[in-house]
């Protein structure tokens, strides 16, 4: 059975396969920019677009370099450089909350895809650009309600509470330790709290038993004296 070729002149440098990577990179990117940007997050539906079509340009413009004015020379010189790129624009969406939780990841990935995106387009290895292309706004957009589910219905959990005492925080453990809940992990935050004086902020792990479910444990933990806040990390 013959490969699927496409036809040669889309593979070299010349006016239609560059019309065609770009609008390729623009499309790409804004669709994996626009589920991050309706999702409020920081790097959004341009963002995207910009980077992808960057990465294309810079792959295109080191293919034109290895065709025309320097054969022989590195055709990855100028992608490599993007990818080092990239990395330190993805590291200005990284950030860790008052709760010592880190966010961003996701963009900061996000990013860093759409630009070797853009360098698949930019290269003319549009098989690979298309189908990853897709395989990433599945892993954006659809996956994060599997990975939901699985965490629902996870039996270790992980905790932010802020409770006015350091005795009623003692009294929920002892608790929490009767209702057959193993408690995995628990430390003083080191952020200030959001209760004010008096208050403080404490990380707590546990590992709920088979019959317990996640919401049930929450509901006292919200009804217990002292209790400010309580957030699953």
């Amino acid at each position: 059975m013959a490969e699927f070729q496409l036809p040669f002149y889309l593979y070299d440098v010349n006016l239609l396969s560059i019309t065609l990577r770009l609008l390729l990179a623009f499309l790409l990117g804004g669709i994996i920019g626009l589920e991050r940007g309706t999702n409020n997050h920081p790097a959004g539906f341009r963002t995207h677009i910009l980077v992808c079509v960057g990465a294309t340009l810079a792959m295109l413009t080191n293919q034109y370099i290895c065709q025309n004015l320097a054969p022989g020379s590195d055709p990855a010189r100028l992608g490599a450089q993007v990818i080092t790129g990239v990395g330190f624009l993805g590291v200005g969406t990284i950030f860790v909350t008052g709760k010592h939780r880190i966010k961003g990841l996701t963009t900061a990935a996000g990013l860093w895809a759409s630009a070797c995106l853009g360098l698949a387009l930019g290269i003319g290895f549009y098989s690979g650009a298309l189908i990853s292309g897709l395989l990433i706004f599945i892993s954006l957009a659809v996956l994060p309600k599997v990975e939901n589910y699985f965490y629902q219905h996870a039996r270790v959990v992980n905790l932010y509470v802020e409770m006015d005492s350091l005795q009623n925080f003692k009294d929920l453990v002892a608790t929490v330790k009767e209702m057959d809940i193993t408690i995995l992990e628990n430390h003083v935050s080191s952020s200030g709290p959001l209760a004010g004086s008096g208050g403080a902020g404490f990380h707590l792990s546990i590992k709920l038993p088979k019959n317990l479910h996640f919401d049930e444990i929450s509901a006292m933990m919200n009804e217990f004296q002292g209790m400010l806040l309580l957030e699953q990390l």
